[in-house]
């Protein structure tokens, strides 16, 4: 007599590559292969090779030798570096806290029910989408001593006598980038709070309403801490994306008026390719890493706040 388990067909036992298949460590770990390729070869090895060079004399055309801090020390008695340290902290603080108010204020406003809200927000990405070439040439026209648009309206108004010099005085072409730079940077602020925003239950405002919480109240008590998790990593990338700015400086005042606009990374330019100094420029670079270490770390603080927001406790 024939079973029914007889009749069955056979199954036949998995392969190696069928285990292999189901085997989520060996999975996650091809999925991450290509990725990790690429940073290995766009990303370490471009970083370990900077580093290197900022511990050796290595110039354009020629290959240098092992100098160990060399160019750290002299750096550090350089008055041009140590004003480009100045610089990129100031242009970085002023910068990010104006970005993060106003982006801010856009997202809260954009928020809201407003007529034509989806063509208003595309408008509003207009300056982050625009290359960042174009738009340093645009306020560099706004910025010119003698076509400035600024100027012009302000004359008109009656409040100045002549033009402003905005990019052939130290402290007025400080202001100029780092209006430019808040300009640029608002958008990208603003829609990624807008999309935190988006997350927060109306029944917690409805509910703080019901306390009696004013506008402010609710703001400080639940709008923030809601969005902490989400302002710490724009706040993290805002800070990177403005400390290594380049762009925006060298199309605009390429380091000037007398190197008051040098930010870390134009002067480590300036030194390494028109300069021709390789070791020193790398060594300039290398001097950066550790305020994006700082930032990374405020992030990550920020991000536990999550637990928090998910009803744990902090670390």
């Amino acid at each position: 007599m024939v079973s029914i388990a007889d009749r069955l067909p056979a199954v036949s036992s998995p392969t190696a590559l069928g285990r292999l298949l189901d085997n989520r460590i060996f999975l996650s770990f091809t999925f991450m292969l290509p990725a990790a390729v690429l940073l290995l070869l766009f990303l370490t090895y471009p970083l370990g090779l900077g580093v290197w060079l900022g511990f050796t004399d290595t110039k354009i055309g020629r290959a240098g030798v092992w100098i160990g801090i060399d160019n750290y020390l002299s750096l550090f008695q350089d008055s041009v570096f140590r004003l480009s340290v100045f610089n990129t902290i100031l242009y970085t603080t002023v910068a990010t806290v104006g970005k993060f108010a106003l982006g801010l204020w856009l997202a809260i406003l954009l928020n809201n029910h407003l007529p034509f809200k989806g063509f208003i927000r595309a408008i509003v990405l207009l300056p982050w989408i625009v290359p960042t070439v174009l738009s340093a040439i645009a306020f560099w026209w706004i910025y010119d001593s003698q076509f400035s648009i600024i100027s012009y309206t302000l004359q008109r108004l009656g409040l100045i006598d002549q033009y402003i010099n905005f990019l052939g005085e130290p402290n007025p072409a400080r202001a100029s980038v780092i209006a430019a730079n808040i300009w640029r940077g608002i958008p990208f602020v603003a829609i990624c709070l807008l999309a935190g925003l988006q997350t927060i239950s109306p029944s917690l405002y409805e509910a703080a309403a019901l306390d009696g919480a004013t506008h402010w109240q609710r703001f400080r008590h639940v709008t923030v801490p809601m969005l902490m998790p989400i302002l710490s990593v724009v706040l993290t990338f805002s800070v990177i994306f403005t400390f290594t700015d380049f762009q925006l400086i060298y199309a605009i005042t390429r380091g000037g008026p007398v190197n008051t606009t040098h930010l870390m990374a134009t002067l480590a330019f300036q030194r390494a390719i028109p300069g021709g100094q390789l070791g020193e420029g790398a060594a300039i670079a290398t001097a950066m890493i550790p305020f994006l270490i700082a930032s990374t770390l405020i992030s990550y603080y920020g991000i536990q706040r999550r637990k928090w927001q998910q009803g744990g406790r902090d670390d």
